[in-house]
């Protein structure tokens, strides 16, 4: 054999190694990419969850507090939001929203004793209460997951690919400093 198809081996050997390595990193990086979005649609799913439970509330509560309308249209206007909301921040935008106002909905109960008594409305309190706290938790393994991505995207010698195909970073899911405040609730 001579040296030059020896060269001509070698050399195809390495460009057909580094097309695997190319094609590797380009599918675990689209795996990162898919798992992100998936943790965002199991977001939407309990988003979607409170926002079909919110007008059953609504209409329970205004039973019992006939002068709550200003709440109760905070409610309602904040679930419009929610659902018509496009886009990953909107949609988490509108879901703090929502969830503000759904405090001030139940601070009511405390005014209520009849309503805070009312099994319709105990229900669906905590039928709220356990989507929120889904939520919390698919929060937190969204931003997990959106770290593993960044991570991968960014380390080398990843990024070149990742660079080559435009992988994007993607955002975290943060809490705005105002929603991280105590909401004020007066009557």
């Amino acid at each position: 054999m001579s040296s030059g198809i020896i060269i001509i081996i070698v050399i195809a050997a390495v460009i057909l190694l580094l097309a695997f390595y190319v094609i590797g990193v380009y599918n675990r990086l689209i795996n990162a990419r898919n798992k992100v979005n998936d943790q965002f649609a199991q977001i939407d799913v309990q988003l979607k969850r409170r926002s079909d439970m919110i007008p059953n509330l609504v209409e329970t509560v205004k039973g019992y507090a006939k002068h709550e309308e200003k709440t109760l249209k905070e409610v309602i206007e904040a679930r419009n939001k929610m659902v018509s909301a496009n886009g990953i921040n909107g949609k988490l935008e509108a879901s703090d929203v929502l969830s503000s106002a759904l405090n001030k909905l139940f601070a009511l109960s405390e005014s209520y004793p009849d309503l805070k008594a009312n099994t319709n409305f105990l229900s669906f309190q905590n039928d709220l209460k356990e989507t929120e706290d889904k939520l919390s938790y698919a929060r937190s393994f969204y931003n997990d997951t959106v770290l593993n991505y960044n991570n991968l995207r960014e380390k080398f010698p990843t990024n070149i690919i990742a660079n080559m195909f435009r992988f994007r970073k993607i955002e975290f899911f943060k809490t705005e400093e105002k929603d991280k405040e105590v909401p004020e609730v007066k009557f």
